[in-house]
């Protein structure tokens, strides 16, 4: 997640304003600096779709955070490293933020859950947390199993919108560095 682009609520505003603060001061210092925005680890998440306590995905009901239908972007880990080595040391990317947005992999919490679904023929029940029911779990009694900073995170993508919800027009004027570009020299 970009934290300087960011309508995160509170405890997780506070956070992004912390490490928003640090890139102000990387910049200030005249420091070179390339800012990666991987979005969603797909490990992390895609082992057991985001469930408490499980270690592998849902065969009967799943917790749905909001109505599903926000896009998120989830990338391979062994991807993000590979082009974060490759930016680097590209002057393309110098002073500037690199978006990981390949399309294929921008998708809503419904469309995995519908291909997981096929894969394993079967209809899971699905129990929904909508926006109102999810801010008053994150500013009241918590989740429990859950690493709270994952699980602000988990709730800002899938339920408000994240990075995946800004436009290339919101983005490209200030950044001028997205993943596309520099996907053509890593193979």
């Amino acid at each position: 997640m970009d934290v300087d682009r960011s309508n995160a609520v509170e405890p997780a505003a506070s956070l992004f304003a912390l490490k928003a603060s640090i890139r102000r001061s990387i910049e200030a210092a005249g420091i070179p600096y390339t800012y990666i925005v991987s979005n969603g680890f797909a490990e992390y998440f895609l082992r057991n779709f985001g469930q408490s306590g499980a270690t592998v995905p849902p065969r009967d009901k799943v917790v749905v955070l909001g109505d599903g239908n926000i896009k998120v972007i989830f990338n391979k880990e062994g991807d993000i490293a590979t082009y974060t080595i490759n930016a680097v040391d590209d002057p393309k990317t110098l002073n500037k933020i690199l978006y990981m947005r390949p399309p294929a992999n921008i998708l809503s919490f419904n469309e995995i859950l519908s291909l997981w679904e096929k894969k394993i023929s079967k209809t899971l029940e699905k129990i929904y947390i909508l926006e109102d029911q999810l801010l008053e779990k994150i500013r009241g009694e918590f989740i429990p199993n859950f690493n709270k900073d994952t699980f602000l995170l988990l709730c800002f993508d899938l339920v408000i919108g994240g990075l995946s919800s800004l436009s290339l027009e919101t983005i490209l004027p200030t950044i001028n560095c997205m993943i596309a570009r520099l996907s053509q020299d890593s193979k």
